[in-house]
């Protein structure tokens, strides 16, 4: 069974648990996705595109 989700989905799910569960800040949490918003439209944001979905497909490869 494949289960397809989104990466948003998966990293709003983590970050609410470490909010929740490890203290982790809102103010923090927010200034990371400021962060990332900036890196994405910075010159590193297709490069760092490209990573991702390179891990994604070698984990998507990967047989149990």
């Amino acid at each position: 069974m494949a289960l397809s989700i989104s990466a948003v989905v998966l990293l709003a799910i983590i970050v609410f648990l470490l909010v929740r569960k490890s203290g982790l800040k809102v103010g923090h949490a927010a200034i990371c996705m400021l962060l990332g918003f900036y890196l994405a439209s910075s010159s590193m944001g297709p490069t760092i595109n490209q990573f991702t979905t390179s891990v994604t497909e070698m984990v998507g490869h990967i047989k149990f």
